[in-house]
């Protein structure tokens, strides 16, 4: 009872638009298999956030302390990051889901920092409430 159960929460947790959008869970029919799919997904997610994070520090690179601040927020970020995953795992620890659920967790809230930073790389020249300025 309680396998089925967490097994229901897992598939309604799990975004619908993630799965469907990554392929390799079609395939995956086994936990170690949707394992590595969730981490795949993280890895690309990561990828294009520090490819985004390097961008704006370069924008920066002539405003210190605002790129102090930069750095700042984004080791506060992983913190937060890490933490949230570990709270909204808690019911799994110990379970074989753990990891994939952490790390479809992870990439969840790697995305929504991936559309913050895309955020502040496109904003407008002028725009007092952007920390990044705008591209020349």
């Amino acid at each position: 009872m309680k396998c089925a159960m967490l097994t229901a929460a897992v598939v309604l947790a799990t975004p619908v638009f993630a799965l469907a959008q990554d392929k390799c869970y079609d395939n995956a029919d086994t936990q170690a298999a949707m394992d590595e799919c969730a981490n795949a997904a993280l890895k690309t997610s990561d990828k294009k956030l520090n490819e985004l994070y390097k961008r704006i520090e370069g924008r920066l690179k002539d405003d210190p302390d605002t790129k102090k601040l930069l750095v700042q927020a984004q080791r506060d970020w992983v913190k937060f990051r890490d933490a949230e995953c570990s709270f909204q795992t808690a019911q799994a620890v110990g379970g074989s889901v753990m990891p994939m659920l952490v790390a479809q967790c992870m990439d969840g809230l790697t995305q929504s920092r991936v559309q913050d930073f895309t955020g502040y790389l496109n904003c407008q020249e002028g725009d007092m409430a952007c920390p990044v300025p705008a591209a020349n």
